[in-house]
């Protein structure tokens, strides 16, 4: 039979994607990037860079870049909880994972937005842990009844207990991430242990324009000893901190990537790094970043298009609005993003559960956000040919006004070619009435609800929770903050 065609979309021409690498390169060449911490200075200059010590800027010759993009891999394989279940992120594989990190909640009650709290974290990692189609879990709530000092690796402490899902996390200081990467550590059984089962990404940010910040730069030196692969979050915004054409802020954005690149080969050569990205198309009326917009998607798709070109694995905000409740905005921008991610084969998608320019979570548009999920998945798995001959066999003894409710071919292949996603209505309209008029967000606050009820993730062993409490606890200590973990969860 036939092999599937898996569908995809790319958008940029070769001799185009080819020019904007190339002109990303010559960028980092001729005007530099700015590194702020002494170490990376200490890297590059060692590797054959050009350092001006007074003003930080670093000019990198593309021999470095291309020796650096020789060593970094171009698949990772990350691990769950259990060590057991690999994804494998690389090629036109694709997983969802809520996007990180909202200060906020939508709260449904009051369709307001408010602080998050530990109790909005806990129920955040139970949902996302009982998801089929969010593959990974993220720390994508700042809770805000915890000291600020220690709000990093809280939000990691409470991820590694309640979920068993790789998570996609960051720091928040320079000394957040050892804490972090102790507590990873500890669930593995040991730092060799993580080293050859991953089971968390870090987030890395440089600061558009081209500048790399100590706190960035020091997480993409840590992770990459560490052996934990860094996502590359390059965050141009089109006519403020990038050029204002899409193939501009394009240029920008390789460069700012191959520079991080460079920064964690240098540290560790080999090290798993994905060519990420959240920047956006800037509206100049409102001064907003909106990530829904038609032009950030596409700035998105084109930048994971280069980032494959140079045999990386790539990762977009996608999937994800700036409405600002669960509306029909929220509904359309989602689905576009989340549909135009898996056409375009981006690695790792952040964005479901998210509204308001990446600003707050939403559990309810969450449990919408799976069922989107769903149908992305469905459709990049293609049209496969199930028989041979595909339906002539299906015809045999046919007669006019035959149905094919009961026919054997039916039993056999309905559930394979078609999906129920998530809490789509597709009742008759007398039905729907009958039910109660009921809205996908009023049905999903209720799913919420259930799943939260029936939610039963293995805990983990309680030597490796006592760990993580004295992990915790030490670097509450080291800050002269407070934390007690028994009264947490």
């Amino acid at each position: 039979m036939n092999a599937t065609r898996r569908p995809k979309l790319e958008l940029l021409s070769e001799p185009l994607a080819d020019q904007i690498i190339d002109e990303g390169l010559t960028l980092l060449e001729r005007h530099g990037v700015l590194v702020e911490n002494a170490e990376a200075l200490d890297l590059l200059q060692a590797a054959g860079a050009k350092v001006d010590r007074g003003t930080g800027v670093v000019r990198i010759p593309r021999r470095i870049v291309e020796a650096a993009l020789a060593t970094v891999p171009a698949t990772i394989t990350l691990y769950d909880r259990s060590g057991e279940q690999a994804f494998v992120v690389g090629g036109d594989e694709v997983h969802f994972d809520p996007g990180s990190a909202a200060v906020t909640m939508l709260d449904h009650g009051t369709q307001s937005e408010r602080k998050a709290t530990t109790a909005d974290l806990v129920a955040f990692a139970k949902l996302a842990d009982t998801l089929d189609h969010i593959h990974f879990q993220s720390t994508g709530l700042i809770a805000t009844d915890v000291p600020s000092s220690i709000a990093d690796a809280f939000r990691l402490y409470a991820g590694l207990c309640l979920s068993a899902k790789p998570v996609v996390t960051g720091t928040f200081r320079v000394e957040g991430f050892r804490p972090m990467k102790d507590m990873l550590a500890a669930v593995r059984g040991g730092d060799d242990g993580l080293r050859r089962k991953p089971l968390a990404i870090f987030d890395a940010c440089p600061s558009p324009p081209l500048k790399w910040s100590n706190l960035t730069t020091q997480s993409l030196i840590d992770a990459a000893r560490a052996g934990a692969p860094s996502e590359l979050i390059s965050m141009g915004m089109t006519g403020a901190t990038s050029p204002t054409t899409i193939a501009g802020t394009l240029v920008q954005h390789v460069a700012e990537s191959l520079s991080g690149v460079v920064i964690g080969q240098l540290a560790e050569a080999g090290s798993p790094i994905i060519f990420g990205g959240s920047p956006s198309s800037f509206d100049m009326r409102k001064g907003t970043t909106p990530m829904g917009a038609i032009e950030t998607m596409m700035i998105d798709m084109a930048y994971a298009q280069l980032g494959k070109r140079l045999k990386m694995p790539t990762h977009a905000y996608m999937g994800l609005s700036d409405a600002k409740i669960n509306d029909p905005q929220a509904g359309f921008e989602t689905g576009l993003g989340a549909v135009l991610a898996a056409l375009a084969g981006i690695n790792v998608v952040s964005g479901p559960g998210m509204l308001d320019f990446e600003s707050a979570m939403s559990l309810e548009k969450l449990v919408i956000d799976d069922g989107v999920c769903a149908m992305a998945y469905r459709l990049i798995e293609g049209i496969a040919q199930r028989d041979d001959p595909i339906a002539l066999g299906v015809f045999e003894g046919f007669v006019p006004g035959m149905s094919f409710l009961t026919h054997p071919h039916t039993r056999r292949w309905y559930r394979t070619e078609h999906i129920q996603p998530g809490l789509v209505d597709r009742d008759p309209y007398e039905a729907w009435v009958a039910a109660g008029r009921t809205s996908i967000v009023d049905k999903a606050h209720t799913d919420v609800a259930k799943r939260l009820q029936a939610y039963a993730s293995s805990p983990l062993p309680k030597a490796v929770r006592r760990e993580l409490d004295d992990i915790m606890s030490g670097y509450a200590r080291s800050l002269g903050a407070e934390f007690k973990p028994a009264t947490l969860f």
